[in-house]
């Protein structure tokens, strides 16, 4: 049974609202004021709504993002990614999470700065990183050694340039974003093939090392 608007916890008070605070944000910036016209929106009492953002305009943020995360997901489930390749997937889902923001590129836009800011620093890495990790576990990918950590590092980078280029795109259906997006992942794509040359030459190479240091101690007759 879905909760009343008197019901609702502070979690599901800011999952209600975070989808909307946007609208509201790119007019009156992330502040209260934003909190307040979407409380009043969505019918629920504004004192209760701002003690869901505790931490003013980078929690309000923080709530968007998540509901992007979750939006992503329910747009290309497992079964729409399943015949792609996983470059493909990537790509799928980066341009399913621009189209979920086109709309609120302004708030977007104001969101970036207030993120850029050096006190925000810590958390704003902290969603670079959420939303690489989203990513990666919608697209299938179960790694748990260092690849897991370098995999994410790696595609939050390119996610945040590309948002950099999607705020300011004004071509047709964005296609200076989805051009960028495309030459960035190429160059992870060469990156990973690479390394995993390298690790294949750099074993048989250890393993040779081993066998001439080998024979330096003990000479072949």
């Amino acid at each position: 049974m879905t909760p009343t608007h008197q019901d609702m916890t502070l979690d599901e008070v800011r999952a209600a609202l975070a989808p909307i605070l946007p609208r509201h944000a790119a007019f009156d910036g992330w502040r209260m004021e934003a909190v307040t016209m979407a409380a009043q929106q969505c019918g629920i009492d504004v004192d209760i709504a701002a003690l869901a953002f505790p931490g003013g305009a980078v929690d309000m943020i923080d709530a968007w993002f998540a509901s992007i995360d979750a939006r992503m997901v329910e747009a290309l489930p497992p079964e729409k990614l399943a015949a792609l390749s996983i470059r493909k997937r990537i790509v799928s889902l980066i341009e399913t999470r621009l189209t979920l923001l086109a709309r609120d590129r302004e708030a977007l836009r104001r969101a970036q700065a207030i993120l850029a800011m050096p006190r925000n620093a810590a958390r704003a890495a902290k969603l670079g990183w959420r939303a690489a990790d989203s990513i990666w576990r919608a697209a299938g990918d179960d790694a748990t050694d260092l690849n897991h950590y370098t995999k994410r590092l790696t595609l939050a980078g390119v996610y945040a340039a590309t948002l950099m280029v999607f705020v300011d795109d004004e071509s047709e259906d964005w296609a200076e974003t989805r051009a960028f997006l495309a030459r960035r992942i190429e160059g992870v794509m060469r990156f990973e093939r690479a390394k995993a040359q390298w690790k294949g030459i750099g074993g048989g190479e250890r393993l040779s090392l081993a066998r001439f240091i080998g024979r330096l101690r003990y000479p072949a007759i």
